[in-house]
């Protein structure tokens, strides 16, 4: 039996929850004891009640939860006030994005903690399970985000993305041709946008030129094949990623200079440091900011802002993982399963995760179980 704790988020404007009460009555029935924070899953349209109907114990606070659990569920990374909180060989299993914030890293080194990233886990084939289904949530609401922030009334160019009878379509362009590219490009484009969508794999892109709207095409990714088509393009999404490390920036600074005043910038990947120079982490309580007349829109939580969705898709993804963890012990379930070993990153403050030792220039000490 294990005692598992799904506190509620306090970053700013995060509405999701760790675990739906769904997924609390299966670790339930496996026979561990679940300890919901007061209001977790409110904002996500699950009350107390559905938790504690379902053999939750509801705690009044924060504190309450970290304190009581042996392994901590959640959505996001812990900030600031949660780092005292955590202890040592407390398992917590979140996104955590290392590689985007030295402070947190060396927060969770001190703290003795196992930590288990999310967005490091692997399936046998190499795809990233628990990222998928909020790459998917982000690339679309990156699509709408976009066109959103290109009204003139929220600084961006005054366009309509799908134009009308007689008037240019809006033209889109997507970094990035995973899971997040691919969703955002099949949004705009679903949306009646121009877009182009780049990427380094060519069968990537085969495969993207085949699925695609007719409305899409695709591009290799080269600094002078982006360069190319800044000059018209509205929107630009950034979504690049490079498991635990930090993604690369594919826009400079210089390069907003080829833009037209009131192109938007949306850089979805901000949660592991940001794709464009220029990019710094906003919230949804103040989204964008300009730079040289471009619009960046950087909100490192995007899903948070459809947590109803966001918490159902994230606890499909996560429920045979935490069920596995609970059930077996981190340590033998990660020995058990080579993709969910891989996401160890921070284990009793050590590095074990080599991507994030190397971004930050930290000892990197292989785990052996």
């Amino acid at each position: 039996m294990m005692k598992i704790g799904i506190p509620k988020e306090i970053k700013d404007n995060e509405n999701r929850v760790g675990m739906t009460p769904a997924g609390v009555a299966e670790l339930v029935r496996h026979g561990h004891e679940v300890y919901v924070q007061h209001t977790a899953g409110l904002n996500s349209g699950f009350a107390d009640e559905a938790y504690s109907k379902v053999g939750a114990t509801i705690l009044p606070t924060i504190e309450d939860v970290y304190a009581t659990a042996d392994m901590i569920i959640k959505v996001k990374e812990p900030i600031e006030p949660e780092y005292a909180l955590i202890r040592n060989d407390q398992l917590v299993f979140t996104y955590f994005h290392f590689a985007s914030e030295r402070p947190l890293t060396e927060a969770m080194i001190r703290s003795g903690a196992v930590c288990l990233a999310y967005e490091t886990v692997e399936t046998r084939d190499g795809r990233l399970p628990l990222l998928i289904p909020m790459s998917e949530v982000a690339g679309r609401m990156a699509a709408l985000n976009g066109a959103y922030y290109l009204q003139k009334t929220k600084g961006g160019k005054g366009k309509l993305v799908s134009g009308v009878p007689g008037v240019k379509r809006t033209k889109v362009l997507v970094l990035g041709g995973g899971t997040v590219g691919e969703a955002a490009a099949r949004m705009a484009a679903g949306m009646g946008a121009d877009v182009v969508i780049t990427d380094v794999s060519l069968p990537r892109l085969r495969q993207l030129e085949m699925e695609l709207p007719v409305n899409v095409r695709t591009l290799y990714s080269t600094s002078h094949n982006i360069c190319e088509e800044l000059p018209d393009v509205d929107i630009v999404i950034g979504s690049v990623l490079v498991p635990g490390d930090k993604a690369p920036h594919l826009i400079t600074r210089d390069m907003l200079k080829l833009m037209e005043k009131g192109t938007v910038l949306v850089d979805v990947a901000i949660d592991q440091g940001g794709c464009f120079e220029t990019s710094r982490p906003t919230t949804h309580s103040e989204p964008t900011y300009v730079v040289d007349d471009i619009v960046h829109y950087a909100v490192a939580n995007i899903p948070g802002a459809v947590p109803n969705t966001s918490t159902l898709a994230l606890t499909n993804a996560t429920l045979h993982y935490a069920l596995e963890l609970a059930d077996k012990g981190w340590r033998q379930a990660c020995k058990d399963d080579p993709g969910l070993f891989l996401g160890l990153n921070v284990v009793n403050g050590k590095v074990t995760y080599k991507a994030v030792a190397d971004v930050w220039n930290l000892p990197y000490e292989p785990l052996m179980l």
